[in-house]
């Protein structure tokens, strides 16, 4: 339909074009034997010598002209517009049918007007005697009839070349939309409007990151979930990775240097699960989706889990503590049972006491005997150092519990597989002014040579992964934390074997002043 209303429309501007030219022309060729006609010697003085004369040699003249060039007319005119000669002998002594007016003011004249003869193309031009005095008008016509027969002669050769180029552009028109519904997979065009629109709220609306990169590495989608979970700007779009992303392992998986499915990665405190595929145009589209909550539960999952079996544990030795109780009763051994029973319940009450005469903010102290009990159930001692004083006025005391949970965790693991006879776990948690400083010091086999960085990478890990969760994601946390509290998380080498992780978390502490400052 285009291409047949657009063949259509040229053939029209090409026909009123050719028509335009042809009336030019004939409006030039009466003119220019106009000219001619005025230009004769004798016919200015012939309309000077007498009155019109039909056979006079006036008429004589412009009827020789007029069959010697098939004008339609060649009319001469004194400067009364007195007709001295006319194709019709009876209109000869009449006064002209147009305006002369031109003509006897000294100017040529070219148009298209209607006569006594029908329509014509005309050209008048002035008649001057020796002197180049205007003694008349000279105007001769073409018949219209005869331009429009030259334009009807060329009509069958422009509505060939039309019908051609017609053809020609039906077999592009259908190549180019063969073209479009391979490339489209047969999706019609009206429906691409529909489906870029279902796209875009798709993309838009569900809970997972896409980010989709050209081949040049330059984003060119970035949903508002991804926007979320990569803290970037809604001006991401169109720009190379390397300028809306730091170095690190988030670059490297979206860039495609890292390869695998559901890589781990750790961005400000979130855990992150990122798949990426190539396209055929040679770009990428990487998907997000955020893991940081589900994370959260298995570690909450590993800590419930060795809670019960660290109870499992207790239960079974408080049995046996009772029947030890029960035999020494039965032994009527009173005094040996008292004391046993109160050297049970102290040592307990001990470490309980210990924990919160040193750490007053109740979630970490409760932390602290909690793993102490799922130590003590996997032989090793968690003993909090005597240089331990938190106060209870930590800022946001979960940051604090994942740090040590975590540190905790890596430490009671790592001295768990070594082979000594006493293994042990040791917490220093102090304050400097708002600063809280975290560590946590082992005598398991240490940090390896050379990987004190690397401990904190993504998926970096000496354990093999369990089954419900992978590993190295703890210590990217740790010092996604620290980083965020403007801090630092270090590795070290504890003095007598082992290791040391040190976290410093600066404004982690309520001062004085914070506090009174916010109740002002």
């Amino acid at each position: 339909m285009i291409t047949t209303g657009v063949t259509a429309l040229t053939a029209g501007l090409l026909l009123a074009s050719l028509g335009s030219q042809l009336d030019e022309q004939a409006e030039r060729r009466a003119l220019a034997i106009a000219q001619a006609t005025a230009a004769q010697p004798g016919i200015a003085h012939d309309v000077l010598a007498g009155p019109p004369d039909p056979d006079g040699p006036v008429q004589t003249a412009a009827e020789r002209i007029r069959l010697a060039t098939d004008a339609s007319y060649v009319v001469v005119a004194d400067t009364r517009g007195i007709r001295y000669s006319h194709t019709n002998p009876a209109e000869i002594g009449r006064h002209v049918s147009t305006d002369p007016g031109p003509a006897l003011a000294g100017r040529e004249w070219t148009g298209i007007e209607d006569g006594t003869l029908g329509r014509s193309a005309r050209g008048k031009v002035p008649l001057r005697d020796g002197e180049g005095a205007i003694v008349g008008a000279v105007s001769v016509g073409i018949a219209y009839e005869d331009v429009r027969g030259l334009l009807l002669h060329a009509l069958p050769g422009i509505l060939r070349y039309a019908g051609a180029a017609l053809a020609v552009g039906a077999l592009a028109a259908f190549a180019v939309s063969w073209r479009l519904r391979k490339r489209t997979h047969g999706i019609e065009l009206s429906e691409i409007s529909a489906l870029l629109n279902e796209r875009e709220a798709m993309l838009h609306g569900i809970r997972e990151g896409v980010v989709a990169l050209d081949r040049r590495g330059r984003v060119r989608l970035v949903n508002d979930e991804a926007q979320r979970l990569l803290g970037l700007g809604p001006d991401a779009t169109g720009r190379p990775l390397e300028a809306v992303l730091p170095p690190g392992r988030t670059m490297d998986v979206l860039a495609g240097r890292v390869s695998g499915k559901d890589l781990l990665i750790v961005r400000d405190a979130r855990v992150l699960v990122a798949n990426r595929m190539d396209t055929a145009d040679g770009g990428a589209v990487a998907t997000l989706r955020d893991r940081t909550e589900l994370e959260q539960l298995a570690r909450e999952l590993d800590a419930t889990r060795g809670l019960t079996e660290a109870l499992r544990a207790q239960d079974h030795e408080h049995a046996n503590r009772m029947h030890t109780v029960v035999g020494l009763l039965e032994l009527e051994l009173y005094d040996e049972a008292a004391e046993f029973v109160a050297e049970v319940t102290g040592a307990r009450r001990a470490t309980a006491e210990e924990v919160t005469d040193r750490v007053h903010e109740p979630l970490v102290s409760a932390l602290l005997v909690g793993k102490s009990a799922v130590a003590a159930e996997r032989g090793v001692a968690l003993r909090v150092s005597g240089r331990t004083h938190l106060p209870g006025q930590v800022v946001d005391p979960r940051d604090l519990v994942t740090v040590l949970g975590n540190l905790v965790d890596n430490a009671v693991e790592a001295v768990g597989r070594a082979a000594r006879a006493e293994r042990f776990v040791e917490v220093d948690l102090r304050t400097e002014g708002a600063t809280v400083v975290v560590r946590v010091s082992d005598n398991g086999p240490g940090v390896p040579a050379g990987a004190h960085e690397l401990v904190f990478g993504d998926g970096w890990s000496t354990k093999e992964p369990t089954a419900h969760r992978p590993r190295g994601l703890g210590l990217p946390l740790v010092r996604r934390l620290a980083e965020r509290y403007g801090g630092t998380a270090r590795a070290g080498e504890r003095k007598g074997g082992g290791a040391m992780f040190t976290v410093e978390l600066p404004e982690a502490l309520r001062t004085l002043e914070r506090v009174s400052g916010r109740q002002g």
